[in-house]
């Protein structure tokens, strides 16, 4: 999908439809994924604890945008 975007620039909407279906259809697997959740969640919990402790924060994960 950002490949797509970024080569069709404005007019994304219209050329990447079907890319971006299949975008939300992983996203939607992901987020009703039970599993993924609690990991996401006990992740967050872990980060949250340690922010807590030392009161630093920690930098954010970045992803690659070909993901």
């Amino acid at each position: 999908f950002t490949k797509c975007c970024q080569e069709t620039g404005f007019l994304m909407v219209l050329k990447c439809r079907q890319e971006n279906s299949q975008l939300k259809d992983c996203l939607v697997g992901y987020y009703s994924d039970p599993l993924f959740y609690e990991e996401c969640k006990t992740e967050y919990l872990k980060q949250r604890e340690e922010y807590r402790a030392t009161g630093i924060k920690k930098k954010k994960q970045k992803l690659p945008s070909n993901v």
